[in-house]
């Protein structure tokens, strides 16, 4: 397995791990989709913590307690530090998570995902689109209609330090 690292950005880093045979389409839409699920759970878990305060005195403390342990375990996986112990992200446990809070957050505070309320929360998030993303890589852009093995050799030891670009 190829050991991607993706250092867009102070906090948005992460390990992807990959057959140096897959094709760079396919590495980079995977490689894009963990990024926007990292990136909404950065952005999610604070906005939800100053919501509880705000509800802190309206909610029983056993339903604050287990959201936050769900916010808690999904601020943990999505953190960088998970690059410290070499653990690759997933973009199902990401997903997971998400969905984890939107349960717990639907549970004990009655907000469901499809309110106006919660869209509200994503209302200010920048995503990356999967199609116009590049990937670069030693000052090159890996393109999309070639494998990683063209780019870094057949190794599958290889680690490699990419980083997203958005054109224009």
């Amino acid at each position: 397995m190829v050991q991607i690292h993706v250092n867009q950005a102070h906090e948005n880093q992460f390990l992807y791990n990959c057959p140096c045979t897959s094709t760079i389409d396919e590495t980079a839409r995977e490689i894009i989709q963990i990024y926007n699920l990292q990136a909404k759970i950065h952005h999610l878990v604070p906005k939800v913590e100053e919501r509880l305060l705000s509800e802190s005195k309206e909610c029983h403390t056993d339903s604050i307690l287990a959201i936050r342990r769900v916010l808690s375990e999904a601020k943990t996986y999505a953190s960088k530090d998970q690059v410290l112990y070499k653990k690759a992200l997933s973009s199902h446990i990401l997903r997971d998570h998400i969905q984890s809070i939107e349960g717990a957050m639907a549970a004990n505070l009655g907000l469901l995902p499809d309110s106006d309320l919660w869209k509200q929360l994503f209302s200010d998030l920048e995503l990356l689109h999967e199609d116009e993303t590049q990937l670069w890589w030693a000052g090159k852009e890996l393109f999309r209609d070639k494998r990683l093995s063209d780019f870094v050799g057949s190794n599958e030891k290889t680690k490699i330090v990419i980083r997203l670009r958005s054109p224009g």
